[in-house]
């Protein structure tokens, strides 16, 4: 945005501020409808920056319209129709010309504020069409529809821009050669659909609350996206589990503030300073939850919620209802079951029942090869050596743990537990 305010004066300050409110808030949005309008992934891009560009020349002189998002989309649209007429005179092919006067008609078309709304659950679910691999979806999904930059994807994500890049171009060459619409499926196909929609932004959330690599614990970038996401589903649909995760993901923001110190080293869950956790958020979440809880059929986002909640309304770790939690591990796991749940529950088991019930429990895991590479199950095995006293086995584990993780705070932490061990 910056080099959109190039031509500013000082008197213009306060229009070119309100420009910049409007594209944080509006610009995936209007950008969402440009899509449907043009039928294109990079002429709606390239159309929502010209209409950025109009909007800093024309708002100083005509003032900041009533409806910034509106204007902005017929800027857009009309700029893109001109694009699309200029390129028709050259196109050689019938095909061609008869595609791209549907298009046309397509964009000259009326579209309310409704429609506009409507847009960005369009474009997620497009984004997020089985047809494209789980890779391509989160890709997609946070480049068109969070706005991230493809550098920013890549990092996130442990690969190089250049072959993020390739996936995101791979995504919408499938999306224009197979014809996936652009819509929000019909009530038929809905459950297959969102299942994919709730699993993409789960993953961008897991990301950015905890990094997978890198030097800090969390991407609040990444959380706070998968989140906006995660209301703007909730506003357009009425489903238990899209009210679930979205619960979910509140529950473990609200704790993000006192997961690490000033200088950024990791605070277990037990240790953390709960008054620093947000509280607007844990209010929201329950709210959210007890809406889910009574839809009817719950589903593992929501068990997820409710297991959160447990911690979440605790008054300090040692009043934490344990044998709550892993009832509600029993449930997950007929829900959803994997390894990973199998860790957790024993995890839990271990509060309830004592060290050796939950080292009991992993040691199965373990028996049957799965999870081998999971730097958590080491962490969790070298945790419950460590509260039995068998100081060599938990120091083992803590090293295995330590080859597996790529993030500093972690790595810091697990390097912390090694020593306080070998000083013992």
């Amino acid at each position: 945005m910056t080099e959109l305010f190039s031509n500013l004066n000082s008197s213009d300050q306060s229009v070119q501020e309100q420009v910049a409110d409007v594209y944080r808030t509006e610009s995936r949005r209007v950008f969402a409808t440009l899509v449907r309008l043009l039928g294109d992934f990079d002429l709606a891009e390239e159309m929502l920056h010209e209409a950025f560009i109009a909007a800093v020349e024309r708002w100083p002189i005509d003032g900041v319209p009533d409806n910034p998002r509106t204007w902005l989309v017929s800027a857009g649209r009309f700029k893109g129709i001109d694009t699309l007429r200029r390129r028709a005179r050259f196109e050689d092919s019938r095909v061609d010309i008869a595609r791209r006067e549907e298009v046309l008609e397509a964009a000259t078309s009326y579209c309310d504020d409704d429609r506009i709304t409507d847009d960005q659950l369009r474009l997620i679910f497009t984004c997020c069409h089985p047809a494209l691999a789980p890779e391509v979806q989160i890709a997609l999904t946070l480049r068109e529809v969070c706005g991230l930059t493809t550098e920013a994807i890549a990092a996130a994500f442990l690969v190089s821009p250049a072959t993020m890049a390739q996936r995101i171009v791979r995504g919408k060459a499938k999306i224009r050669d197979a014809g996936i619409p652009y819509q929000v499926p019909v009530v038929a196909d809905l459950p297959e659909r969102i299942e994919s929609v709730l699993s993409v932004c789960y993953l961008v959330f897991n990301e950015g609350s905890s990094a997978s690599s890198g030097e800090t614990l969390t991407r609040p970038d990444l959380s706070g996206e998968a989140i906006r996401l995660g209301r703007l589903l909730c506003e357009l649909l009425q489903d238990s589990e899209v009210l679930g995760l979205l619960a979910l993901m509140l529950l473990h923001e609200s704790r993000r503030p006192a997961r690490t110190t000033i200088d950024g080293d990791l605070v277990l869950l037990e240790d953390q300073d709960r008054s620093l956790w947000n509280q607007a958020y844990i209010q929201e979440a329950t709210i959210l939850l007890q809406r889910a809880m009574s839809a009817g059929t719950v589903g593992a986002y929501t068990i997820q919620a409710a297991i959160s909640a447990v911690h979440a309304l605790a008054p300090t770790s040692s009043a934490t209802n344990w044998a709550e939690i892993v009832r509600w591990y029993d449930l997950l796991a007929q829900a959803a079951p994997s390894p990973i749940v199998v860790l957790n529950r024993a995890v839990a088991i271990a509060m309830r029942d004592g060290p050796e019930a939950g080292l009991s429990e992993i040691d199965q895991l373990i028996a049957r090869g799965e999870l081998a590479n999971y730097r958590l199950l080491h962490a969790a095995r070298a945790d419950l050596f460590r509260r039995q006293g068998r100081t060599s086995e938990a120091i083992e584990c803590y090293q295995q743990a330590l080859s597996l993780t790529q993030q500093e705070p972690e790595r810091r932490y697990l390097e912390r537990r090694i020593r306080e061990l070998r000083m013992d």
